[in-house]
């Protein structure tokens, strides 16, 4: 199993909660993971992009064209990190629409459901719904359970449950 991901997105959308999420969950299945972020000006909103290797690499950086799977919370933060993206790569894109890859206006589903700050989780849940990552969604429920703070874990799962669905309704 080898696997480079690269999730971005602006200052306060999750990204590094969605990396904890992965990165914990190749731990647990016994995987070898190297994660990384970038933070720049995140906490004004800026740009932030973590990487995610599932598999026997040693380094943490994704070089231009080897991104295997792209989770991309804000649409601008593809156009800045596309580069990224292999020829045979997927991008998951949080917008309303897209001709080039599967996309869901994750942050309008988490609005819905009263918990606009749960758009990551509604988008990784539409990821898994594709299978295309090292991971099963059945795995991910339950670790997110885990690892979410108790005030958050019930709407952190129906967010997940809710991107997931959506998935199959494409």
């Amino acid at each position: 199993m080898n696997m480079q991901i690269a999730i971005t997105g602006r200052g306060g959308q999750g990204v590094l909660f969605l990396t904890r999420i992965l990165s914990e969950c190749a731990l647990e299945m016994g995987l070898e993971v190297i994660a990384s972020e970038t933070h720049g000006m995140a906490m004004r909103g800026g740009s932030v992009i973590s990487t995610l290797k599932v598999g026997a690499f040693r380094g943490p950086l994704i070089g231009s064209g080897q991104a295997g799977v792209m989770l991309v919370l804000d649409p601008g933060s593809y156009e800045t990190f596309s580069n990224l993206l292999s020829p045979g790569g997927i991008a998951f894109l949080n917008t309303a629409s897209s001709q080039a890859h599967p996309h869901l206006d994750a942050t309008d589903l988490a609005a819905k459901m009263g918990s606009p700050l749960m758009s990551n989780l509604v988008l990784l849940g539409f990821a898994l719904g594709h299978d295309r990552l090292f991971c099963k969604y059945s795995q991910v429920e339950e670790l997110t359970g885990k690892i979410s703070p108790p005030r958050f874990r019930e709407a952190n799962l129906q967010a997940l449950k809710m991107g997931y669905s959506a998935s199959k309704n494409t």
